[in-house]
């Protein structure tokens, strides 16, 4: 049970982690200056769960067919990996502005399809992915998707006020530190 609780707090974690000040965080603030709040969390919600599920089953299909030992390495090689590209930024923070209209279309439907296709690819779906291979996939989803649920809410609560208080460059250096930390304690344990 302990690990269970680990797993899930650990994936949390991670994923609250990256993802501030990340696009979605962002996305989440702009959607909420546009629309009422419930319905675009729900949408971050929704969306947030079924990416999340996408990426505990592939991570549980790798589990299965490549050896624990090969997995632990390329786990620990892969959040190395997430520290690097955090530090380096994904190039779209900027595009915030460039979030669909509504045009008509449901306030949900728009959000929830935003949010999925930006996270498609996006370093807390491979960081989710990795995270399965290690630990059980219900605790993984649950815990990634309860962090990208809590991170966005947050935005959509306070964040002009994060924003005007924490400076970007600190998010990043303490994202990239969190999946630094991560990937040595995977080696750590690989090597032991």
């Amino acid at each position: 049970m302990t690990e269970v609780w680990a797993a899930l707090w650990l994936s949390f974690g991670v994923v609250f982690v990256a993802e501030l000040g990340d696009k979605s965080q962002l996305m989440a603030l702009s959607f909420a200056s546009r629309f009422r709040a419930l319905p675009v969390l729900a949408a971050i919600a929704t969306a947030s769960a079924l990416i999340m599920l996408v990426s505990v089953g592939l991570g549980a299909a790798f589990a299965e067919v490549l050896p624990t030992r090969a997995i632990r390495i390329v786990a620990a090689l892969a959040f190395f990996g997430f520290a690097l590209w955090t530090l380096r930024g994904d190039g779209h923070e900027d595009d915030v502005e460039s979030a669909p209209r509504t045009g008509g279309r449901s306030t949900f439907v728009v959000v929830a399809v935003a949010f999925f296709l930006a996270e498609l690819g996006d370093k807390t779906m491979l960081a989710t992915i990795t995270l399965a291979t290690q630990y059980g996939w219900f605790e993984v989803w649950l815990g990634a998707t309860l962090g990208m649920v809590a991170v966005d809410a947050l935005a959509i609560v306070i964040g002009r006020q994060l924003g005007e208080r924490l400076p970007a460059r600190a998010v990043r250096y303490g994202s990239a530190a969190l999946f630094a930390l991560v990937g040595t304690l995977l080696l750590v344990d690989v090597l032991l």
